[in-house]
């Protein structure tokens, strides 16, 4: 196995994710809500943290970087248009840079949106995403930074990976995401058999990530603005999906 994934919750609902190659012992944290529970895991598997890929400038993705610099000396690495945003951050990149995290390459993906400056991290040897706060289950970010268009345009290249592709997430929000998919695409069959099962995982206390990008391009309805029957439903017909995207964005909003 060349990566090696391990999930758990940070803070509330923020979700904590280490990368580990096994081959050279790196090992990656995406982004760090707060150093405690990092450490925690790191002490459990017995790894070092090596390095801290971040998605965005937000407090909830970069709060518990210092205190992990200062005791593992991890390098930093975040996107250069949040450069000065980011603590300690020695590696600035943008769309098409490669990024190693010892023997696993990544592919950076520039994905504005929910922040102008937002990135995220493809390891496609591995059919790993770590989307961030892009793409959510179920859902996607708030435009906290960037427009409409800016996430349409970078939702559709997340979802044009291959479908295997696992994709991890900023935070734990599939069931009310769920809840608000099945009321804009109740026929939905694979959509209703989703929720049900978000709904029993959450009534259990499970995780509901990973998902897949074949997954979300399933049962997303936030993929779905190209489609005219999701157009018909909200009322747009004939409009351009960029403008029904907007739509969903807004009564997610509002919801």
């Amino acid at each position: 196995m060349s990566a090696e994934v391990r999930q758990f919750l940070c803070a509330s609902d923020n979700f904590g994710v280490l990368v580990h190659n096994p081959a050279t012992g790196a090992t990656a944290s995406i982004d760090a809500c707060e150093d405690g529970p990092i450490v925690a895991a790191l002490e459990r598997e017995g790894w070092t943290l090596t390095h801290i890929l971040v998605t965005h400038h937000h407090d909830d993705h970069v709060a518990g970087i210092p205190a992990l610099k200062a005791r593992y000396d991890a390098v930093v690495i975040g996107p250069a248009a949040d450069a000065g945003r980011i603590p300690d951050m020695a590696q600035g990149v943008r769309e098409g840079d490669a990024v190693r995290v010892g023997g696993l390459v990544a592919t950076v993906i520039e994905t504005p949106g929910h922040t102008q400056g937002h990135v995220s991290f493809h390891f496609p040897a591995e059919r790993l995403l770590f989307a961030g706060d892009t793409l959510f289950a179920l859902g996607c970010g708030r435009l906290l930074g960037g427009t409409a268009a800016d996430m349409w345009s970078s939702l559709s290249k997340l979802a044009a990976l291959p479908e295997d592709t696992d994709v991890y997430c900023g935070h734990e929000y599939t069931l009310s995401n769920a809840r608000f998919a099945v009321g804009v695409d109740p026929d939905n069959e694979r959509l209703r058999a989703r929720a049900a099962e978000v709904e029993e995982k959450r009534r259990r206390g499970e995780f509901t990530l990973p998902t897949t990008i074949g997954l979300e391009k399933a049962t997303n309805p936030f993929l779905q603005a190209a489609d005219p029957a999701m157009a018909h439903r909200l009322g747009l017909d004939g409009r351009p999906p960029v403008e029904v995207f907007a739509e969903l964005r807004e009564r997610k909003n509002r919801g």
